[in-house]
């Protein structure tokens, strides 16, 4: 039987696969309003002005919108295995040249790294 959080992630891709091909340009616009709606700091993430990571709804569906920005302008439908990476680990941030897809341990991978190294913000 599968968890709740695996059926709402095969809801989210079939929500992205709706989006991406009937209706991108009104995600398309939802994408530069939130990019709108951002400040950008010193090491140049567009942060969002909410204290947890911002969200969106639209057309019945909610997610992350940092996982929004990059789904839509990649067009990519990411899978429930695929996570969206912060390369700058500001969870707050939704500047796509900041965000890059992989999975669960990419994700922890770089984790270690910035424990280990900092971020490097020449490589963003």
């Amino acid at each position: 039987m599968r968890t709740p959080y695996f059926r709402e992630r095969s809801q989210l891709q079939a929500w992205y696969e709706n989006l991406i091909a009937n209706h991108h340009q009104e995600a398309s616009q939802k994408v530069e309003e939130l990019l709108n709606e951002t400040e950008q700091d010193e090491n140049g993430c567009w942060v969002t002005p909410t204290v947890e990571p911002r969200k969106l709804r639209l057309r019945g569906e909610q997610d992350r919108a940092y996982r929004f920005v990059y789904c839509i302008t990649h067009r990519l439908a990411a899978t429930r295995d695929q996570v969206i990476r912060h390369r700058c680990h500001n969870r707050r941030c939704i500047n796509p040249r900041h965000l890059t897809i992989g999975d669960r341990r990419d994700n922890l991978q770089d984790e270690r790294d910035r424990q280990a190294n900092g971020v490097d913000w020449g490589l963003l």
